[in-house]
């Protein structure tokens, strides 16, 4: 069979994007126009990718090499992301594994392989980035050898193929010599000789598993998949088989197969192919398209459960409707619903009465996205702190626990300690390198909550974390609400530098001169515990009287600019993120003061 499906592994920003654009070039694959003269990295399409330059969505790309067609599958690097790697990586007979040159096997790494490993994937292994200064190429390797060992590769899989290559460059070789190289050339021989092609029984009875859903615009709902049995027809009739084991009758509309970076209609596609059909209506992920005579289930796709959750709240504020497209809760709610037909790792649930909805994913970042990505649609929402998730196991509550990889300059390993330690975060190994430490801790997913920013002011931005869901444990530790209050506006309309210069001495302000603010609103952090009700829309008073400071210049520090994520690991549990298209804001969830003081008062007695 002259197919290959192989999947592209690598930690965030280890030159995995960079690399497939190589492979897609090379190979004269059909570019769009507007592609290449933009000079934009083909897999990364979409906004957020560019911007975070981190792969976020899984892709299927195609080239032919040699006369044998080359399915790639781009994976996600983030582990919060999972659910698209586990999901694609059933697609794959091999992969690749790209490792930097200079930093060798990371975390993010060690997530992704482990899976690849699990499922039995041939892995070849790429040390990329061999022009960067500082490379050190062999010692990456013995890394990446100890990492295989590590997580438990057999001996066949632990005797993997070595390139090594320069993706920006596009070349690639067998020796770290990088004046021998003349194109990318190794790595698509490298792959027809160490990836086997794909078996199964070409005359069988149809078995496919949708790994993939989306919508097109004409054709309604696309599914994709691999074919693991048998051969699949434009306009056949297909048993589609759901979660719960249910048979229906579909007949497919259309029938595409990936070429290059699209899809083209095809008569037909047989065993290990990886194919798009459309005309299945309530198909979703993990479920199984068969032969209508013999309609025989594959496995489901099982997914590692989510561990964070926030509620998701239509937007309620004093400038509710202003900013945004969609506001209704019946929007949102259909919204969030079709979200769950991509992403796996995702679940939704109504809060009874229709106030909201408890959305779960696999980490902050996760959800942080599917909330920018929804502000980006036209979206208002009201978001609220971040939780994790709890079980019950033998009748003890068990919370999930986190791998904490933590490389910073020795100069700021001492604070980290100090704070990992306050947030109940165990040291498990400690190596210095080159004045960088190296240092692993063992912390309940709770005890990050917040502390990724206060991270990188720590180390003066040098420090780099890396985390990785561990297990989860009792956690018999007892936590407090976070050390500092906030400043809450207590008048609405339009901050004035007058009243910013006297408040900055209360604290931390988010907002600049010229801002419209509402009462209830966070307007910055307070520099001690509990939060101060301020005005920051006060005027001086104006007379005819010259004062003693008048013509003197007063400095104002630039305010600090909440994101999206800084405001999800900011608030409190009596505070909400109201998100916009055109806004990220920050505010009490009882807007009024002496209402707020009422129910504080009720709560006690």
């Amino acid at each position: 069979m002259k197919i290959r499906n192989v999947a592209i592994i690598a930690h965030v920003d280890h030159g995995k994007t960079t690399l497939v654009d190589a492979l897609l070039r090379q190979s004269k694959t059909k570019i769009s126009k507007e592609t290449v003269e933009k000079g934009d990295l083909i897999m990364d399409s979409n906004d957020l990718e560019r911007e975070r330059g981190i792969t976020i969505f899984s892709k299927n790309a195609s080239v032919n090499w040699d006369g044998v067609k080359i399915n790639i599958i781009d994976t996600p690097g983030h582990a919060d992301f999972g659910g698209e790697v586990e999901r694609v990586l059933k697609m794959a007979d091999g992969a690749l594994l790209l490792v930097d040159a200079k930093e060798g096997p990371m975390p993010q790494t060690r997530f992704v392989l482990k899976k690849a490993l699990n499922l039995g994937l041939k892995v070849i292994v790429v040390v990329n980035k061999i022009d960067k200064p500082g490379s050190r190429p062999d010692w990456a390797l013995e890394e990446t050898l100890g990492l295989f060992l590590d997580l438990g590769a057999n001996d066949e899989q632990a005797d993997f193929p070595v390139l090594y290559a320069s993706g920006r460059a596009g070349v690639a070789g067998v020796t770290p010599k990088l004046e021998e190289m003349k194109d990318i050339a190794p790595v698509f021989d490298t792959i027809l000789k160490e990836i086997k092609a794909p078996e199964g029984d070409v005359d069988g009875s149809l078995q496919m598993l949708v790994t993939t859903v989306f919508a097109d615009e004409w054709k309604g709902r696309i599914a994709t998949g691999r074919i693991y049995r048998g051969t699949i027809r434009a306009g056949q009739e297909v048993a589609h088989i759901n979660r719960e084991g249910l048979v229906s009758k579909e007949r497919l509309v259309s029938l595409m197969t990936f070429d290059g970076l699209g899809r083209i209609e095809t008569a037909e596609a047989q065993v290990g192919d990886i194919v798009a059909i459309a005309g299945l209506p309530d198909v979703t992920i993990g479920e199984t398209i068969a032969d209508i005579a013999n309609p025989e289930a594959l496995p489901l796709l099982s997914i590692e459960e989510p561990t964070v959750k926030v509620t998701f709240l239509p937007n309620d504020s004093p400038w509710a409707g202003r900013e945004g497209q969609f506001t209704t809760s019946r929007e949102l709610r259909e919204r969030l619903y079709k979200e769950l037909e991509n992403d796996m790792a995702l679940r939704v649930d109504d809060i009874a009465g229709g106030k909201g909805w408890i959305v779960s994913g696999r980490g902050e970042l996760h959800l942080a996205i599917l909330i920018e990505r929804l502000r980006r649609e036209g979206y208002e929402l009201q978001v609220s702190r971040p939780q994790v998730i709890t079980k019950v196991e033998n009748g003890v509550e068990v919370v999930p626990f986190e791998e904490v990889f933590v490389e910073t300059p020795e100069a700021y390993s001492g604070v980290v300690i100090e704070k990992m330690g306050k947030r109940h975060g165990q040291m498990a190994d400690f190596r210095l390198e080159n004045g960088i430490a190296h240092l692993k801790f063992t912390i309940p997913t709770r005890g990050l909550f917040g502390y990724r920013n206060e991270f990188l002011t720590d180390t003066k931005g040098l420090g780099i974390m890396n985390t990785l869901f561990l297990d989860y444990r009792e956690d018999k530790q007892t936590w407090s609400e976070k050390e500092r209050g906030s400043l809450v506006a207590s008048d609405a309309g339009q901050t004035l530098l007058y009243s910013l210069v006297s408040l900055q001495e209360r604290g931390t302000l988010f907002y600049g001169p010229g801002a419209q603010v509402y009462v209830g609103q966070v307007v910055g952090e307070h520099s001690r515990s509990g939060d101060l009700r301020v005005n920051p829309c006060k005027a001086k008073q104006l007379s005819n009287m010259r004062s003693k400071g008048d013509g003197g210049t007063e400095h104002f520090d630039k305010p600090h600019t909440m994101n999206l994520e800084e405001a999800l690991e900011y608030i409190g549990g009596d505070e909400l993120v109201e998100v916009t298209p055109k806004n990220v804001r920050i505010r009490k969830i009882i807007l009024d003061e002496a209402e707020a003081r009422r129910l504080a008062r009720g709560i006690k007695n």
